[in-house]
């Protein structure tokens, strides 16, 4: 630690460095080394900056990956299908920031129902403990959005330029026309899948029947375009060029999932017990003769490793818990005769103690799960009941600057107010309105109201009361809005009712 530190006080420290050695396809460490040796020509200094080695995951076949994909189809139905699918003769989902309505399924939402959207991102977050804390990054290795997308950019990747070997010939190759020819190809294929996605994106908040009319007819406007182009940009270089780096250095959750980790979390692991001493044997050789652990030294679990680290290290923060480490070292078990498990998801106290499966389930009901699973389903009920009992009215009571406090005919006292009634409907709906508070308070205009589907009418109302019921000055009073035709559907506002003197 002293002579890295000096390191970084030593005046040549950023003039002179050699290329750090990486080993991206082998079990080698890709940790920087910092020799400082003495010599002839003085210290030779090595840089801390490792420079990147692109990443070329090889195909791995198995229980993990097939649920990985399972989980791709699922997402993607789903994101690319919700759009398109019709409710009381509109789109189903729609966020439609333009007149400030976000209609979802049965629901109708405004702005001043914000208080939901912070109830989902508390119960998102609260689910992202919870699961991170039993099983650890499930999420990062089967649905984050980079996951899913890297993966299918991936597949193209692969049908067009081979498998992992057959890409990295072609990389190292010469530019020929057939290297041209699939790397134009591939190209196509991303931008296309990219913009595909971005259009997609865009119809959550653009009627996408409407969007797709006007892209047939060359004539999206400004913004759609700008957000068509930076949602499909952003899927291409994400996927097709950043990927791993999107999870190793840009993604804060690798940075404090270790605040959410503890020995009873269930990782992908290492049996180091099991494994080590490593290294290549025939199938028919004795590795107990020879002095040798089960690991075969083969590198699969490195190459096929989206984030390209060792898991054979231990417990790295880029590590996603994909498991296709797992699917190939079961593999190459079942070649070899071995057990397999060599690399498998466990706890560390599972591995420590020996425990077996159920014992780590078992344990994974501890109490710091236990808490976080009372708080998400207290809020979730919570947030659930909220919206089921939802009064689909809502009602804001506005004083009219304009008119003051007055007297009228017969002495009588004259306040004007101004209602908006939004109606969170799907239908026509009228309302009666209905003032108290005062003696003798009553409407003086008209005191219904009728509001189409999802839509917001002000009303202007002429509040009145007799002279001399009520000293001078402010008043509470309420107003009362309820639909006719159902009782259920009432609101209770208040306001003040002014007496000048």
């Amino acid at each position: 630690m002293d002579e890295a530190s000096g390191l970084f006080h030593h005046p040549d420290f950023f003039c002179q460095t050699t290329p750090v050695t990486t080993a991206s396809d082998s079990s080698a460490s890709r940790t920087p080394v910092l020799p400082v040796s003495g010599g002839e020509g003085g210290d030779e200094l090595v840089s801390l900056y490792e420079s990147r080695d692109k990443i070329y995951p090889r195909s791995v076949s198995g229980v993990f990956s097939h649920w990985r994909w399972v989980t791709v189809w699922i997402t993607q139905l789903v994101f690319y299908g919700i759009p398109w699918l019709q409710w009381n003769s509109r789109q189903a989902v729609l966020f439609d920031l333009e007149a400030r309505r976000f209609y979802i399924f049965n629901l109708v939402l405004y702005p001043q129902d914000f208080i939901y959207l912070t109830g989902l991102l508390v119960i998102s977050a609260l689910s992202l403990f919870l699961f991170t804390a039993i099983a650890g990054r499930l999420w990062c290795g089967y649905a984050c959005p980079q996951t899913v997308y890297t993966e299918i950019f991936l597949w193209i990747e692969k049908k067009v330029e081979g498998d992992r070997s057959a890409r990295m010939r072609l990389d190292k190759g010469d530019l020929s026309v057939a290297k041209f020819g699939k790397k134009w190809l591939k190209h196509a294929l991303w931008i296309g899948f990219a913009l595909w996605t971005g259009f997609t994106f865009v119809g959550y908040f653009t009627p996408i029947r409407e969007l797709a009319a006007l892209s047939l007819a060359a004539s999206l406007g400004p913004w759609q375009l700008f957000w068509i182009g930076f949602y499909g940009f952003a899927t291409y270089g994400n996927a097709g060029f950043m990927r791993e780096q999107v999870c190793k250095y840009m993604c804060p959750y690798a940075r404090f999932q270790s605040a959410m980790f503890d020995k009873d979390t269930m990782i992908v692991t290492y049996d180091e017990k099991r494994g080590e001493p490593r290294g290549a044997r025939s199938k028919k050789s004795d590795p107990t003769a020879m002095g040798l652990g089960d690991c075969v030294a083969c590198t699969l679990c490195v190459q096929v490793c989206p984030t390209g680290i060792d898991i054979r290290n231990g417990l790295q923060y880029e590590c996603i818990g994909c498991g296709a480490c797992i699917d190939v070292c079961d593999e190459v078990m079942d070649k070899v005769g071995y057990p397999r498990g060599l690399i498998k998801y466990s706890t560390q106290n599972g591995m420590a103690q020996g425990w077996t499966t159920a014992q780590m389930i078992r344990r994974a009901f501890r109490p710091r799960v236990l808490v976080y699973s009372g708080i998400l389903l207290t809020i979730t009920l919570a947030v659930g009941v909220s919206l089921f009992t939802r009064t689909p009215l809502r009602v804001d009571v506005i004083r009219d600057r304009g008119a003051l406090a007055r007297e009228v005919e017969q002495g009588r006292i004259e306040n004007v107010f101004r209602l908006q009634v939004m109606n969170a409907t799907e239908s026509t709906q009228r309302y009666a309105i209905t003032v108290g508070g005062l003696p003798g308070i009553e409407i003086a205009s008209a005191s219904e109201v009728e509001v189409l589907p999802t839509e917001v009418r002000s009303a202007v109302l002429r509040v009145q009361v007799p002279p001399g019921v009520a000293a001078t000055g402010s008043h509470p009073i309420r107003f009362e809005i309820r639909a006719i035709g159902d009782a259920s559907v009432q609101v209770t506002e208040k306001a003040a009712f002014l007496i000048p003197r």
